[in-house]
């Protein structure tokens, strides 16, 4: 059974930065891709970044790109996601997520989700 676990997120001013984590345990980590998600309050939870099993693809949201970097590191079997020029619209809850195969940005692809943690940005 895959496990995925979330660490990093808080409270932090516009303008700011904060790195997410997840790490992952329960299959060979460096087979698969992994995404990221959120979910704001009252709304869908939908696509942020994905990354390919190589590192060598990574994907994004048009409202994150060039300010939000996906990475991982297999030797640790950990998945980032480095924000920064944090915005007040990208307070929510972020997942972690893994793929039944492939990665896409759509969220039926993905089997296996961390608890999510909180991300707070204030104006």
């Amino acid at each position: 059974q895959v496990q995925l676990v979330e660490s990093g997120g808080g409270l932090v001013q516009a303008g700011g930065s904060l790195r997410l984590s997840c790490a992952a345990s329960g299959r060979t980590f460096s087979n698969y891709g992994m995404g990221w998600f959120r979910q704001a309050p009252g709304k869908e939870r939908e696509f942020v970044a994905a990354i390919s099993w190589s590192g060598g693809s990574t994907y994004y949201a048009d409202s994150v790109k060039g300010r939000f970097t996906i990475s991982r590191d297999d030797a640790k079997n950990t998945v980032y996601l480095q924000m920064n020029s944090l915005k007040p619209e990208d307070t929510a809850v972020y997942y972690c997520a893994a793929p039944r195969s492939r990665i896409t940005t759509m969220r039926s692809t993905y089997d296996y989700w961390g608890q999510g943690t909180q991300v707070t940005v204030s104006s």
